[in-house]
């Protein structure tokens, strides 16, 4: 399978990937490694170029362990991406032996798109990049109040880790980590990654998560406005890309502010054994937004 061959939204992960992953092409897939974060699902898991026969669980079991768990035995999840619409298969065997199909929708942005807030935010609310040298740690605090159903302690390392990637981003210019503050409170915060690669500057978000006591305040609309703006007129992005879960309320938080469904993507994960906690909450792909 060949990077080229990759849908929108996977594409875009890629912007994150090629900070600190190993990525091969291989005949039958992508492999994707992260041997700094061997607990991020979706920073070590491999991207099938279609949906897997139902009969083939074992293959890929056995091809996932070759690629990556042999060669870092920490990470104890499975993850496969599906570069294209499983073709209505419900995968009964995969779902029997515990793997979740997950579906999520691709937003896209324009400049002449974006649409200002219908209400206000709540209180008094500020939006503006962290200083990761000295508010890393706050952000990792705020992203940790919801661990999604993930082994607290093992989550907490995965968002350090990954905050501290942001930071080498920022750092080169490809990256910014936004909060929004309300009554001088971090209660929201997400990423935006940028892309110089592609055709028109591409602009990815990241991780867009509202703390539990802030929910319902509008402060995720307020902070993906903010931040759109940044990338349309400071750093002059054509367009940017997020992901969300298509049943989730956030998505119309995001279709309010102008963004459009333009694909789909569709994925299957095993947990670690340590994450049997609550398998009715979402993947942690980097960029999926909790309740605004």
């Amino acid at each position: 399978m060949k990077l080229d061959d990759l849908r929108p939204g996977w594409r875009s992960d890629f912007i994150l990937h090629r900070h600190g992953a190993l990525v091969a092409e291989r005949e039958d897939c992508l492999v994707v490694r992260t041997p700094a974060n061997p607990n991020f699902y979706w920073g070590n898991f491999l991207l099938l170029p279609q949906a897997p026969r139902d009969d083939a669980l074992a293959h890929w079991m056995d091809r996932f362990d070759d690629e990556i768990t042999r060669l870092q035995p920490a990470s104890q999840h499975v993850a496969l991406g599906i570069n294209a619409a499983p073709a209505g298969e419900t995968l009964p065997t995969w779902v029997a032996a515990g793997f979740e199909l997950l579906h999520t929708a691709v937003l896209e942005l324009r400049p002449g798109q974006l649409r200002a807030p219908a209400r206000a935010a709540l209180g008094e609310v500020q939006v503006r990049p962290l200083d990761l040298a000295h508010e890393l740690e706050a952000a990792v605090a705020q992203q940790c109040a919801d661990v999604h159903g993930f082994d607290p302690e093992n989550y907490a390392r995965h968002r350090r880790l990954q905050m501290q990637r942001y930071a080498r981003m920022a750092e080169a210019g490809e990256a910014l980590w936004f909060g929004a503050w309300c009554d001088g409170v971090l209660a929201a915060d997400c990423g935006l990654m940028r892309d110089h690669t592609a055709p028109g500057a591409l602009g990815r978000f990241q991780h867009v998560t509202t703390h539990p006591l802030w929910r319902r305040r509008g402060l995720c609309r307020t902070l993906v406005h903010e931040v759109c703006r940044h990338g349309f007129e400071t750093w002059g992005l054509a367009r940017t890309l997020m992901c969300a879960d298509p049943d989730d309320v956030a998505i119309g938080i995001y279709q309010g502010l102008g963004f459009q469904r333009i694909d789909d993507e569709w994925c299957l994960q095993l947990r670690a054994p340590q994450d049997q906690i609550d398998r009715l909450d979402r993947p942690d792909r980097g960029d999926e937004a909790t309740a605004p």
